[in-house]
C-alpha cells in the first residue's frame, strides 16, 4: 500500500492508554495516530520501523540521529514537535540536512517544572520520604529539619524555568543568589536577585537548584571539586539534565556527608538501574517528572500540535519555536 504521509506518531508512551482529547485535534485534520505502546523510549532502530507514513511526531526523549533521518522509512517526514524543551536527543544539523523541522514546546511547561523543582526541594529539607517510612515502619519523632523560610538558594540558571523557580522562592522570603554567565543584571536587579561566581553561590547556598540546558559547558558542572565548596548542610536539586552532575562524585559526597541531601529528577542514564545513589536514603529520586502535571501536559501537546498543523498547513509555527526554520521554506531533499 502506498504511504499517505498522514500519520502522527505520539511517541510520549505515557500518552499510549490514555484518550487525550487535544488529539482529536490532530484526526479532526485528517490524520490517523500511531501510539507507542512499549511503555519506554523506542531505540533508533524501534524509531524507524515506526516512521513509514509519517508527517510528523510528537517526541519524547528517543533519539532522532542520522541514522533516523536518512532512513528510507522517514522519507515522509517533515516535523518532530517535541515534547519538552531540551532537545539533546535530536541531531538538529541531521534534521536540517534532510529538511525535516524541529519545533518546542518553549514556554508551556516552565511552571510546571518550577513548582516540581520547589516542591523536591521542600520535601528533601523537610525529610518527608524519610518520615513516611518511619511512621509506616511504626516510629515516631524526629530531630528538626532545616526550613526554607529566609534561607538562602542559589540557582543555577535563569532562563524561563529557574525565573519562575525563582518567583516561588521570593514568597518564602528566600535569599536568592544566582548564577548564569549570560544572566541580565537589570532583571537580577529588579527581582531581587544577587549574581555571583558559580564558587561563591555554591559556597553561600543552602539549596542549590539547577537550571541550566546540557551544553559542552555545563557538562559536569557540579562535580567533586564544586560539591567540596557546598556546605555540609547544603542541598543539592537537579530537575535539569542529569548530565550536569557528576554522579558517581555525588554519590561519594552524599555518602560521606559531605552535603546533607539531594534530590534528583534526571540521570545520565534514564531510568538510573544500579545507580549507587538508590542505595541512599538522604535522596529523594523522581522519574524525570517534574513537568509532568496536567497544565504542563496540555501546554506542551497543543503546542506540538499546533506546530505539527501549521507545518501541514504549510506555514511557520514561529521562528521561536523551530530551532530550523529554514527547513519551511524549502522542499526536503
Amino acid at each position: 500500500m502506498a504511504s499517505t504521509g498522514k500519520k502522527i506518531l505520539i511517541n510520549v508512551y505515557h500518552l499510549a492508554e490514555r484518550e487525550a482529547p487535544y488529539l482529536q485535534r490532530l484526526r479532526d485534520s485528517g490524520f490517523e495516530l500511531v501510539f507507542n505502546r512499549l511503555e519506554r523510549q523506542q531505540t533508533a532502530e524501534e524509531l524507524i520501523a515506526a516512521l513509514p507514513g509519517v508527517f510528523g511526531t510528537i517526541a519524547g526523549g528517543e533519539p532522532y540521529t542520522e541514522q533516523v533521518f536518512a532512513s528510507l522509512a522517514a522519507r515522509d517526514l517533515r516535523i518532530v514537535a517535541r515534547f519538552g524543551v531540551g532537545y539533546d536527543r535530536v541531531d538538529v544539523p541531521a534534521a536540517t540536512r534532510h529538511g525535516v523541522a524541529v519545533a518546542m514546546a518553549f514556554g508551556a511547561n516552565h511552571e510546571s517544572v518550577a513548582d516540581g523543582a520547589f516542591t523536591l526541594m521542600a520535601a528533601i529539607a523537610g525529610r518527608v520520604v524519610m518520615r513516611d517510612r518511619q511512621v509506616r515502619s511504626g516510629g515516631w519523632g524526629d530531630a528538626f529539619h532545616p526550613g526554607l523560610w529566609r534561607a538562602t538558594i542559589g540557582v543555577l540558571g535563569t532562563g524561563r524555568i529557574g525565573r519562575a523557580f525563582i518567583r516561588r522562592c521570593k514568597g518564602f522570603d528566600m535569599r536568592i543568589i544566582a548564577h548564569d554567565p549570560a544572566g541580565d543584571p537589570a532583571w537580577a536587579k529588579a527581582n531581587g536577585v544577587t549574581l555571583m561566581p558559580l564558587d561563591q553561590v555554591l559556597r553561600e547556598a543552602d539549596y542549590i537548584s539547577l537550571h541550566a540546558p546540557w551544553t559542552k559547558e555545563t557538562e559536569n558542572l557540579i562535580n567533586a571539586e564544586k560539591l567540596a565548596l557546598m556546605k555540609k548542610t547544603a542541598f543539592l536539586i537537579n530537575t535539569a539534565r542529569g548530565q550536569l552532575v557528576d554522579e558517581d562524585a555525588l554519590y561519594r559526597a552524599l555518602k560521606a556527608g559531605q552535603i546533607a541531601g539531594a534530590a534528583i529528577d534526571c540521570f545520565r542514564k534514564e531510568p538510573p538501574a544500579g545507580s549507587p545513589l538508590l542505595e541512599l536514603d538522604n535522596v529523594i529520586l523522581t522519574p524525570h517528572s517534574t513537568g509532568m502535571d496536567v497544565t504542563g501536559e496540555h501546554a506542551m501537546a497543543n503546542r506540538c500540535i499546533d506546530s505539527i498543523l501549521a507545518c501541514w498547513r504549510g506555514e511557520n509555527p514561529g521562528d521561536e519555536f523551530v530551532l530550523n526554520p529554514e527547513t519551511l521554506r524549502r522542499p526536503r531533499g
